[in-house]
């Protein structure tokens, strides 16, 4: 057996790690075990699919329901998406006009002319 770090085959064992015998280099103090498990996770190809449908405008429940990946692993690969994006940029000139919404809102208390508020 070869360290994987430094290819020495001066290695001791060093006790049990998740049921499996771990081992330590002499030479670079590199700890590893023999056969490591492959890496567990969700392929490009769902990943890439959930955010197809997050954009899409499904929910992350509803991904969670479809696709069967927890809504929690689809908020993380949004997070890591956005902040691989470039950030907004300024505009080099000040538009003139604007263009607001229709919306009006009402500021300041209601006056209650029924239920228990009723004077």
């Amino acid at each position: 057996m070869q360290c994987p770090e430094c290819q020495s085959t001066h290695i001791r064992k060093n006790g049990h790690k998740r049921g499996k015998q771990n081992y330590i280099c002499v030479d670079c103090l590199r700890q590893f075990v023999s056969n490591p498990k492959p890496h567990r996770g969700y392929s490009d190809d769902t990943k890439r699919l959930c955010l197809k449908m997050y954009l899409n405008g499904m929910g992350f429940r509803g991904i969670e329901r479809v696709k069967g990946v927890h809504h929690t692993t689809v908020i993380n690969w949004v997070r890591q998406v956005g902040e691989r994006l470039p950030d907004a940029y300024e505009p080099e000139t000040v538009p003139d006009v604007g263009e607001l919404d229709e919306l009006e809102t009402f500021v300041g208390s209601k006056k209650t002319n029924y239920g228990c508020g009723q004077r």
